[in-house]
C-alpha cells in the first residue's frame, strides 16, 4: 500500500507542473502571441514552447534533486523517463562494431545535430530516402548513446529497426555477468579498446504523442526480444559470431512506455555476442 501511494505521489509531482504550465500558456502566453502573430501560428508557438521548452526544463530540474537509483535494466529519455530495455551486447572495438553492423545491413546513424534533424524532417515530409537519419538521444546513467545503427523497413522514414550502444568496461578475469560489467563508465579512448558495447534494440513503427508533455515521437513495437534476436541472427548469418552468452538482468517484465498507450515487453535477458576477431 505504501509503495502504491509513494508511486502516485511521484507521478503527481510531475502532473502538477504540467497543469501550471498549461494554465500559464493559455492565460498569458497564447493571448500575448495572439495579438502579434496569426492565430494558427500563435497556437503552434504556444504548444512548442510548452511541450519542448517549459515542461522538459521543469522535469530536468526535478531530476537534479530526485536521481533514479534503479538498476540499468533500461535506458532513459533526457528527462529521465523509462525507455528501451537493454537487451544486446557486443564485445569488440568501435571500429569492429561499425564493420560488423554494416556488413549485416545496418546503417550508422548521423549525429543528432540541427543540420541532420532538418534533413530528417524534410525526408519525412518530402518522401526522400534517408537511411542514416539521426536517432533521438537516450541515456544510460546520465550518458547518451555512443553510437547508433538503424535499418529502414521497406524504405520508410518512420518505420525502422534501431539499436543504440553504450561503451562499457568489464572485469576480464571474472565470468561475464551483470555484476562484472561497469555499466556507468568507459575508457577515455574507445577507438582502439576492446569494450562491451551494451545496446538497446527496438523497432519504431509509427508516430504518437508523449503522455507527459505532448511532444511527438516514435511508437516502439512492444516486443523488444525479437529485435535482439534479429541482430544476433544477422551477425550469425554473416559468420561473424564466435559464441554468445545470455546474461539475466531481471525476470521478464512489462515496461510502460512514455508514449500514449505505449508499453514494452522483455524477458529480462541481454545476449552478449563474442565476435570472431
Amino acid at each position: 500500500m505504501f509503495q502504491v501511494l509513494f508511486r502516485f505521489a511521484k507521478r503527481f509531482t510531475v502532473f502538477l507542473p504540467g497543469i501550471a504550465i498549461a494554465y500559464v500558456s493559455l492565460r498569458y502566453t497564447l493571448p500575448y502571441l495572439d495579438k502579434r502573430i496569426p492565430d494558427a501560428l500563435a497556437v503552434l508557438v504556444t504548444y512548442a514552447l510548452a511541450a519542448y521548452v517549459f515542461i522538459p526544463a521543469l522535469i530536468r530540474l526535478f531530476r537534479i534533486f530526485w536521481t533514479p537509483k534503479h538498476l540499468p535494466l533500461y535506458c532513459v529519455t533526457p528527462d529521465g523517463f523509462a525507455s528501451d530495455p537493454l537487451n544486446i551486447g557486443v564485445i569488440c572495438t568501435r571500429r569492429q562494431l561499425i564493420e560488423v553492423m554494416e556488413q549485416s545491413g545496418w546503417y550508422m546513424a548521423d549525429p543528432h545535430t540541427p543540420r541532420y534533424l532538418i534533413k530528417h524532417v524534410l525526408a519525412i515530409v518530402l518522401g526522400w530516402d534517408y537511411p542514416t537519419a539521426p536517432v533521438s538521444k537516450l541515456y544510460l546513467f546520465g550518458r547518451k548513446q555512443d553510437i547508433a545503427f538503424e535499418i529502414p523497413v521497406n524504405g520508410a522514414n518512420i518505420i525502422r529497426h534501431h539499436v543504440r550502444f553504450w561503451a562499457t568496461t568489464f572485469e576480464e578475469k571474472e565470468q561475464l555477468s551483470a555484476r562484472s560489467i561497469h555499466w556507468h563508465h568507459r575508457r577515455s579512448h574507445v577507438q582502439g579498446d576492446e569494450l562491451l558495447w551494451v545496446g538497446a534494440a527496438s523497432l519504431d513503427k509509427g508516430i504518437v504523442p508523449i503522455r507527459h508533455n505532448l511532444q511527438i515521437t516514435h511508437m516502439v513495437d512492444p516486443d523488444t526480444n525479437q529485435e535482439r534476436e534479429l541482430i544476433v541472427s544477422q551477425l550469425k548469418s554473416k559468420k561473424l559470431v564466435k559464441k554468445t552468452k545470455n546474461i539475466k538482468l531481471d525476470n521478464p517484465y512489462r515496461l510502460v512506455n512514455r508514449t500514449w498507450r505505449g508499453e514494452l515487453r522483455t524477458d529480462g535477458t541481454m545476449t552478449v555476442v563474442y565476435l570472431k576477431y
